[in-house]
């Protein structure tokens, strides 16, 4: 299979949606000539038209509002958020509009549409461009939220967000889209909900998605040089959430670490935990601990941020504590 960015591959998802489904538009700042501060949308307003790949101003209530109104008048529209911090400011449209339409209309009409936004450090952005918020999003009936850790499934994952019919939240670590893997030729799209088996193991079940995904495969990895053998399940999904093949995996492997970027506290690791605490207590055979960043906000320094994230080191001390 060829390899993309998963930059790429996020690219070749919204360039096929486009080209397959006349209800499909773009809309984001700087996303048409500019190709997005990132340059996943590079190209595509050249291919498809400034009327489908629209530019918008320096606005995400606009951006937000517009494309629930789009969503709602038979159009799917896919909004980008230039960084996932700025989504504060489309709260009010996402969260009250968006996520409520089909309760609000006795399920007669959804709003199909998807968010794209980065989060994440790593690029010594500060902290009003480095926050990972996505528990926020989780909280709220109504909307789904999806993180892929890989080129694969950012194709497969975005694919999947157009064509359901509601509300879905893609997020796209920012550190990733740089990052290399293989695609099919004819990918098929990944189910909302869904986890998968990163790396098989039997002595303790590591749970991450996106950037902490790559973290805890490093984890396993120096744990494999001591003998322990850890199962690395990644998300993919992260509301709804793969309960089963949580307590699945930790059904055989009997102790659970949850990662991730996140801060912490109050977190997607908690909600995870509660519940494998609830429905997988006669599994378990240590403490379930998570991994996520102090509660503070993220540090602009470069050897600060550095401190502050999550990394493989203190995952396999996570793995190593539950086993003691």
């Amino acid at each position: 299979m060829p390899e993309l960015r998963m930059g790429q591959a996020l690219n070749r998802a919204l360039a096929e949606a486009l080209a397959e489904d006349p209800s499909v538009i773009l809309l984001g700042e700087d996303i048409g000539a500019a190709g997005g501060p990132f340059g996943v949308t590079r190209g595509l307003q050249e291919k498809f038209g400034p009327d489908r790949v629209r530019d918008t101003p320096i606005a995400e209530a606009g951006i937000m509002g517009a494309a629930v109104g789009a969503a709602l008048s038979g159009l799917k529209p896919v909004a980008e958020i230039m960084f996932m911090d700025f989504i504060t400011l489309a709260m009010d449209a996402l969260v009250n509009q968006a996520a409520k339409a089909r309760f609000m209309f006795g399920g007669q009409r959804g709003v199909p549409l998807v968010l794209r936004t980065p989060h994440g450090g790593g690029l010594s952005a500060g902290p009003q461009h480095s926050q990972c918020l996505e528990a926020w999003l989780c909280h709220v009936p109504g909307l789904k939220v999806v993180c892929p850790a890989t080129p694969a499934d950012a194709y497969g994952l975005l694919r999947s967000a157009i064509a359901d019919p509601d509300p879905v939240v893609v997020v796209e670590n920012k550190a990733l889209y740089a990052m290399k893997g293989e695609v099919a030729e004819a990918p098929e799209p990944v189910p909302i909900g869904r986890a998968r088996i990163a790396r098989p193991g039997r002595d303790a079940t590591i749970v991450a998605y996106g950037a902490a995904v790559h973290w805890a495969m490093e984890a396993a990895g120096l744990l494999a040089g001591e003998g322990i053998e850890a199962e690395v399940l990644d998300l993919r999904s992260l509301q709804p959430w793969d309960e089963a093949a949580v307590l699945e995996s930790l059904s055989r492997t009997h102790r659970l670490v949850i990662a991730h970027e996140a801060v912490e506290a109050f977190g997607v690791g908690g909600e995870i935990a509660a519940r494998m605490a609830d429905i997988g207590f006669d599994e378990l055979d240590g403490p379930i601990l998570r991994v996520g960043a102090p509660f503070t906000p993220v540090p602009f320094a470069k050897e600060l941020e550095a401190a502050y994230r999550p990394d493989a080191a203190r995952i396999a001390a996570a793995v190593r504590r539950t086993l003691d």
